[in-house]
């Protein structure tokens, strides 16, 4: 990509900023010399800008500190922009992550917005490292479009009073019209979209729905971007926060895009006393119906960090939380969660087979019954129990009734012997009456009683 095309590409900027770093590129491109000191006097600030390296105070927390327009790379840009490379501040961040010396991090933010390339990067690397440590922004100045983008992925974003402005989510592509340029370059081209805008001629209808599609692709980027940050829906993001409007101070907490006022040095002072109170994610609690906050200089300090557990003023705009959305925002905790509820769940199921099996211990001669009810994988050890003294119960009532009908039938009573000795017949009976309480047969009955061998 070459610069014009990076100029006349998408942004999230303001867009008085962009028109005027467009000038001052386009007189760049025309070869002519830019006048330093007369756009410092327009910006009202000086255009040299290095990017500092974080430092690390006495507590462990990390500053860093980014300011001016958002570029991929330390180049033109730095100069003209007092720019933000966030290829550099992303390799800023890693580090801060890997410093045995830094237990937390506080980015202090200060940017109008950007060119949209590495940006979506910049963020995923500030959301993936607030997950390692805690990390939080700070602005005490602006934090717009791009600036934004980014600001969003942190674990929280705290401004220093009520005239900080943050917002402006959109997305801007503007275009230079030179109705000269096809006097000074020739091109040949294939291929039906390759010369589809023309810097020679304005937009055709086709040409500008192509570009307006791209921006509209960017732009749900950008939203997309900041519902998985901040713990909200699309749709939440649209109707608050991403119709390009700035918000300021106690109106950009209403709107769900900051979560709390504080000094910069509260706030380092804060997290070196207790850097888990910021290693949460807060999420984005909208409460437009709220009063108006009081002045910039009697802005509070922010006492609460944990805004995500205050109920939203409107329970109607909070979104249920379905397993989809779940596994989609919290993909490394559900993958968790399912990685140890399945090794409980094979846990218990293991134990509750040994357990049915056990049963057989006491009452041998059940195993098939055992072995259907262990892996039918739903009976409990107690009823595996009751199941068994149930076939027990009834395979006995079985032999019982076998035996009585193997017994002879019964023989008359004979008349007793004057010397009072049993008669045979007596004997059976006694016999009968023997198996039948002690649940064995005949045979074993009469030989229990002395009248058989």
């Amino acid at each position: 990509m070459n610069l014009r095309d990076m100029i006349q590409g998408a942004w999230a900027l303001e867009p008085a900023m962009l028109r005027e770093i467009q000038a001052i590129y386009e007189t760049h491109l025309r070869g002519e010399k830019i006048d330093i000191p007369a756009v410092e006097a327009r910006l009202g600030r000086p255009l040299a800008s290095e990017q500092q390296d974080y430092t690390v105070d006495s507590g462990g927390v990390a500053v860093l500190q980014l300011s001016g327009v958002m570029a991929p790379k330390a180049n033109l840009f730095a100069r003209v922009s007092g720019g933000i490379s966030t290829q550099l501040a992303a390799r800023q961040v890693e580090s801060a992550m890997v410093d045995q010396r830094v237990k937390g991090m506080v980015l202090v933010l200060n940017s109008p917005g950007g060119n949209v390339l590495g940006v979506p990067e910049f963020a995923q690397t500030i959301f993936e490292a607030s997950a390692q440590k805690p990390l939080v922004v700070f602005s005490d100045e602006q934090i717009l479009s791009a600036g934004y983008w980014s600001a969003s992925a942190a674990n929280a974003i705290y401004i220093s009073s009520n005239v900080v402005t943050v917002g402006s989510i959109g997305v801007v592509m503007d275009r230079t019209y030179e109705p000269g340029a096809a006097k000074r370059q020739e091109s040949v081209a294939a291929g039906k979209y390759k010369r589809m805008v023309n810097a020679a001629e304005p937009l055709s209808k086709e040409a500008r729905a192509e570009v307006q599609a791209d921006v509209d692709y960017v732009y749900t980027l950008f939203v997309d971007d900041v519902a998985r940050f901040r713990g909200a829906t699309s749709e939440q993001v649209l109707e608050h926060m991403a119709d390009g409007r700035v918000f300021r101070g106690q109106n950009a907490i209403n709107a769900g895009l900051v979560d709390g006022v504080s000094t910069l040095d509260d706030l380092v002072a804060r997290m070196a006393a207790d850097p888990s109170q910021f290693a949460k994610r807060r999420k984005a609690v909208f409460a437009l119906g709220s009063p108006s906050s009081p002045s910039a200089g009697a802005a509070p300090k922010d006492s609460t960090p944990d805004r995500e557990e205050k109920t939203m003023a409107d329970n109607t705009q909070q979104a249920p939380i379905t397993r989809a959305s779940f596994e989609q925002d919290h993909a490394p905790l559900f993958a968790q969660l399912q990685a140890e509820f399945t090794a409980l769940g094979a846990k218990q199921e293991r134990e509750r087979i040994q357990a049915v099996l056990a049963v057989g211990d006491g009452l041998p001669g059940h195993d098939e019954l055992l072995q259907g009810l262990a892996f039918d994988g739903k009976t409990s050890a107690e009823a595996a129990g009751m199941a068994v003294l149930q076939a027990e119960k009834t395979a006995r009532a079985a032999a019982v009734a076998a035996h009585r009908e193997e017994a002879p039938p019964a023989q008359k009573p004979s008349t007793a012997p004057a010397n009072g000795a049993k008669t045979e017949d007596e004997k059976v009976a006694e016999a009968q009456a023997f198996a039948k309480e002690k649940g064995v047969s005949l045979v074993a009955a009469l030989k229990e009683l002395g009248y058989a061998r």
